[in-house]
């Protein structure tokens, strides 16, 4: 069974990292957009929000370095979790959930680049690596 889910997208929310009893959690929205023209020649934009949560020492890396409108490429596990609300009535979420176990997350903004001010040199700030147990470590195919 393979439960896999890869997105490239930037990311909206700041990042909220704690500290929790098995380790750091940092957790943050991902937008995806897709771009197309209808039949009538109009251009159209939908977008996608992710919630992704990353434990453990990559959880600290993400909370230091990344910020608001990086563009990231994430992979991770599809997870629903379930609670109840104050209201009495449960309620659900579905994240991509990044850890050691074959979970990747790279920042592919390049350096010096902000929201106001984009960079002109191309090159992506360094790339953090998490343990990876699919046996393949090569980089991203496009």
């Amino acid at each position: 069974m393979i439960n896999k889910a890869y997105i490239i997208g930037n990311i909206g929310s700041e990042i909220k990292h704690r500290d929790a009893q098995n380790g750091s959690i940092a957790s943050f929205s991902v937008a995806t957009s897709e771009n197309w023209t209808d039949k009538s020649g109009e251009k159209k934009e939908t977008t996608e929000w992710h919630k992704i949560v990353v434990f453990g020492k990559l959880a600290d890396v993400v909370g230091q370095y990344y910020k608001k409108g990086n563009k990231v490429y994430v992979e991770g596990k599809l997870q629903t979790r379930s609670w109840e609300g104050d209201d009495g009535v449960k309620r659900y979420t579905t994240e991509i959930v990044v850890n050691g176990f074959g979970g990747v997350i790279k920042n592919l903004t390049p350096k010096g680049a902000t929201e106001e001010r984009p960079t002109t040199n191309n090159q992506p700030m360094p790339e953090v690596k998490v343990a990876d147990n699919t046996g393949f470590d090569d980089d991203i195919p496009f």
